[in-house]
């Protein structure tokens, strides 16, 4: 029932009230659940999820269910993408740690051509002529 304030308002609003209600969803929740090491949610990972719900009475597993099946290849897909952006990005960075080296190289043979010039007569276009 609405509150005694509200009906003086008109009963247009004092039904609408009824659909609101006090309860917010706690936020840490979730939070909780990652320190103790579990999934976010109960829906994500672990046995309850991942096991089968049953067995054989003398000891053999029950088949794999489909979504058994699909998460099981989503986690080996996933696996080999992982293995294959791990080898690319490490052959970049050994790329890139050889262009470093070769670029302060060339930085060091610049500055040293730089440092050794020619001196004397050959910097004002004459030789180093005796008269």
């Amino acid at each position: 029932m609405a509150p005694p304030g509200l009906l003086r308002l008109g009963a247009p609003l004092a039904a609408a009230t009824r659909w609101v209600h006090g309860w917010v969803p706690r936020a840490g929740v979730g939070e909780w659940r990652k320190r103790q090491g579990l999934a976010p949610s109960s829906a994500g990972y672990g046995p309850l999820r991942d096991l089968p719900d049953w067995s054989f009475a003398d000891g053999r597993p029950a088949p794999p269910w489909k979504g058994q099946l699909r998460r099981q290849q989503e986690n080996e897909d996933f696996a080999r993408r992982v293995v294959t952006l791990s080898a690319e990005l490490s052959q970049a960075k050994q790329r890139w740690e050889k262009q470093q080296e070769e670029a302060a190289q060339e930085q060091k043979r610049l500055q040293l051509q730089r440092w050794l010039q020619p001196k004397g007569g050959t910097l004002r276009g004459g030789g180093n002529k005796v008269p």
